[in-house]
């Protein structure tokens, strides 16, 4: 049996292996897509409807729940968590079947979109709050609009009010988190959104597809300003709760990687395996080799070879 084996029939508590994508079921995942170049995605409102028909009929279709999304001009942000072990069939499908309409309707030929997705896996509950607020405020960033509620192509509506109809997104699992009252309290849960939509507004943040650890970056900006709510957050416990196994916390990886760099001479198998093991999380969250490189101190070769001798 292995790793990613025992991990799934929970003989393994705190470990992830993410040498090549992994993919698992009730995991989120934020899943990035960009265009080719400086190309559009989308250049009439029927475009974004067309994205937006699509994503609905493939979580019909392959049972996956969407918690949150933004479309932007010439990229895609999708916060979601498959049922079953088919996100690259979804994907595939859902990127295919856009890229081939969009082509069509404007008599293009070539690739829409820059290559494979960028996927990350949300591994904590602060992560994956942070993750839903940093989607909402693409358009504010990126200066589309200077209120990110009032952008139309994001799933932000349906966290500030309540659906009129069945929406094809969830947003009660993060809504849930920042609930300070009942667990099933959605009144002040999306208050307690919007408070946190406009504390976020306030920090400054680069894109994720340019700077790997975006994310890990405006999270640790906003819980120095919200630091009670976020300790309530971590005793909640609703992705440990989803899969029933735990995985390392953020702040457990930044702690090994200071611990690394600072013994980065060391070559004794403890720390070759602390150093595969950082690598490996930071692979799940949507790292690049040589920004892994980077963080660790180390070379590209060094965290190629220490892939290969898992």
């Amino acid at each position: 049996m292995d790793v990613i084996e025992s991990m799934e029939s929970r003989k393994i508590s705190r470990f992830f292996r993410a040498r090549r994508k992994f993919y698992a079921p009730n995991l989120v995942y934020h899943i990035t897509q960009r265009a080719a170049g400086k190309e559009p995605l989308f250049l009439e409102n029927d475009d974004y409807m067309e994205m937006l028909a699509l994503m609905k009929e493939i979580c019909t279709s392959h049972n996956i729940r969407i918690h949150a999304f933004c479309l932007m001009p010439n990229h895609v942000h999708l916060l979601l968590s498959p049922t079953e072990k088919n996100l690259p069939k979804a994907m595939q499908r859902l990127f295919s079947i856009y890229a081939m309409r969009f082509n069509r309707k404007y008599e293009r030929k070539g690739h829409l979109f820059a290559g494979p997705y960028r996927q990350a896996v949300c591994l904590d509950d602060s992560y994956l709050l942070a993750a839903s607020l940093y989607i909402h405020l693409n358009p504010l960033r990126a200066g589309i609009v200077k209120d990110p509620v009032k952008y139309r192509w994001s799933s932000i509506g349906l966290y500030i009010r309540a659906p009129k109809k069945e929406s094809f997104v969830d947003a009660e699992l993060i809504l849930s988190l920042v609930s300070s009252k009942n667990e099933r309290d959605m009144i002040e849960a999306r208050r307690e959104y919007v408070r946190l939509l406009r504390r976020g507004a306030e920090i400054r943040s680069k894109e994720v597809m340019e700077v790997g650890d975006a994310i890990e970056k405006f999270l640790a900006r906003l819980k120095k300003k919200v630091p009670m709510l976020f300790e309530v957050i971590s005793k909640k416990r609703k992705i440990p709760e989803v899969l029933g196994y735990e995985l390392a916390g953020l702040e457990e990886i930044e702690d090994m990687i200071k611990k690394v760099r600072k013994n980065v001479g060391i070559r004794d198998p403890e720390a070759r395996e602390a150093k595969r093991y950082i690598i490996e999380q930071l692979l799940a969250r949507g790292f690049k080799r040589g920004e892994i490189a980077q963080k660790l101190g180390i070379s590209r070769k060094t965290v190629y070879n220490l892939l290969r001798s898992c």
